[in-house]
């Protein structure tokens, strides 16, 4: 159906909830007919992610850089796996790829994804839907402070907009679902 953008943490030491998050995702995303792509990773809970979206039936893309595939932590049972030279040109790689995007809980790496794809959209270079999955309030300091820039015009409220915020993984891909602009259909001839 779409190409769904995940972000989300690649630590080997979070708790067993954010591991099981990740996985019920992927698995969601392939119930849903979606293709996974995700940061390219085997670890944390880009692994569990990938793990989770081919035990539900979902093409996955991971995108990596060289100096993460040297380490050894590339998701090599990717369908397609794209190593690219750095950090920067993977988050370009992952927004061309992608339909929609999708932030679980993270860290910087994490917050520099959504705030690559939220910067590009505020200045129209792509119309993708974006929604941050805040569960157990994970985000919620981050919301309030990104509301504090907006009331201060640091940030235009249609440019805070462009990201929802959902509590609950139904209600996040339910979001995005809702969001996808659909393909093009071809003239019957």
């Amino acid at each position: 159906m779409a190409a769904i953008g995940v972000f989300c943490a690649s630590s080997r030491t979070l708790d067993q909830r954010w591991l099981d998050l990740a996985f019920d995702t992927g698995m969601e995303l392939g119930r849903r007919g979606h293709t996974l792509v995700s940061g390219g990773g085997c670890v944390g809970m880009m692994g569990a992610l990938a793990d989770g979206a081919r035990s539900g039936g979902a093409r996955t893309v991971g995108v990596i850089p060289q100096a993460l595939v040297d380490l050894e932590v590339a998701d090599l049972a990717s369908d397609e796996l794209l190593v690219t030279d750095s950090m920067a040109s993977r988050k370009t790689v992952m927004i061309e790829r992608s339909d929609a995007f999708l932030t679980l809980p993270g860290g910087l790496g994490t917050l520099d994804e959504l705030f690559e794809v939220w910067t590009t959209a505020t200045l129209a270079m792509h119309d993708k839907p974006m929604v941050l999955l805040d569960t157990d309030d994970f985000y919620r300091p981050l919301v309030d402070w990104i509301t504090s820039l907006t009331d201060q015009h640091f940030v235009k409220p249609a440019g805070q907009d462009l990201v929802r915020v959902a509590r609950s993984l139904p209600e996040a891909l339910d979001t995005l679902d809702s969001h996808l602009i659909p393909a093009p259909t071809s003239p019957s001839a």
